[in-house]
């Protein structure tokens, strides 16, 4: 009971120890550092003036020594893998809890019903985070099988694109803002920049160059530009947003339509190469996209379907709590340097 402890706190405590509190390790100097054997029962952490249970025969020194293995065995059950950092952070916990639940312990502190408390919902935790650590290890059973499978269906996914994107804005620079009675004069600079995106594509598929399209788009709009860079690299449909998914349907050489996002701006792509990943090159992120995907219906059956008093939770008159929630969103390609600029 008293060793549960003991891992429990260690246990909660390992989120902050990870974000460095407690004794860094020394830094090693470069170059070739010495070769240390530490066998598995010499001893890692020693506690002197401390003694444990039972007491050390008369004329011995007072002191608890830890040794690699039991302290090993610790860490493997906190944190398969525990980085050399973190365990030093660990034993400094660790040396500090022996002394201090010894103390606890003598002044009755682990017979009171707050303690029994803490150890029920303590075991829950500990058994909780042990299943949530064998649903991942079974998720990372990956075979190459399921990567080939993987990579079958979702083939559309590893195509990589080469883009020139021409950013057409969608009013015109200084022009007027809604509700400020001057809405006339706004429809018709969004008319006008409709048409410029309209005129622009025509151009771009007749072949003209994308960074000089841009350059008047930037013109038209009122917005002084010498030089644009409208090439995109290693664009995958993921990072497009939805709307604009289709074109990596496009043929080298082919000009997109214009796409006008609601409240946004214009958009026109034209693309210049195209490529699909290999089963190697994609692996990795196979891999990774399988296991999350295996872990996330893992967990399914422990989420949700839950009732939560209001009465207790949120008693009349009381401001009610903004919901917390885990917002997936999908990633969006980041805004070229002239986009940047122009907001």
């Amino acid at each position: 009971m008293r060793f549960l402890c003991l891992a429990g706190l260690i246990y909660l405590l390992l989120a902050r120890l990870t974000y460095g509190q407690g004794v860094s390790p020394a830094t090693v100097p470069a170059g070739e550092a010495p070769v240390t054997v530490v066998a598995p029962d010499d001893p890692v952490i020693t506690v002197n003036d401390f003694c444990g249970e039972p007491a050390p025969p008369p004329g011995n020194g007072c002191k608890t020594v830890i040794t690699r293995a039991q302290f090993e065995k610790l860490c493997e059950a906190l944190q398969p893998g525990m980085s050399l950092s973190l365990r030093l952070n660990v034993a400094n916990a660790y040396a500090r809890n022996l002394r201090m639940s010894a103390a606890a312990e003598k002044l009755g502190l682990d017979k009171t019903p707050a303690f029994e408390e803490e150890m029920r919902y303590a075991r829950m935790q500990l058994l909780s985070q042990d299943l949530s650590r064998a649903l991942q290890a079974d998720a990372n059973n990956i075979t190459d099988a399921d990567l080939e499978n993987y990579y079958k269906k979702n083939g559309a996914s590893f195509e990589e694109a080469t883009l020139a994107r021409i950013f057409v804005p969608r009013t015109k620079e200084g022009g007027a803002a809604h509700g400020d009675g001057e809405d006339a004069q706004t429809k018709a600079d969004e008319d006008a920049m409709t048409k410029v995106a309209a005129d622009l594509r025509a151009r771009a598929v007749q072949g003209e160059d994308p960074d000089k399209l841009q350059v008047e788009a930037y013109t038209e709009a009122g917005i002084p530009r010498t030089s644009a860079n409208t090439k995109m690299e290693k664009v995958r449909r993921d990072a497009l947003p939805p709307q604009h998914e289709a074109v990596m349907d496009l043929k080298p050489g082919e000009v997109s339509e214009v796409f006008s996002d609601p409240g946004g701006a214009h958009f026109i792509y034209k693309m210049i190469s195209k490529h699909t990943l290999t089963l190697d090159d994609a692996k990795t992120e196979i891999r990774t996209a399988i296991s999350s995907q295996r872990y996330r219906d893992g967990m399914k059956s422990f989420q949700g379907d839950v009732v939560f008093s209001d009465a207790y939770f949120n008693p009349p008159g009381k401001p009610v709590p903004e919901p917390q929630r885990n917002r997936r969103e999908r990633r969006k390609k980041p805004p070229t340097s002239a986009e940047k600029d122009h907001d």
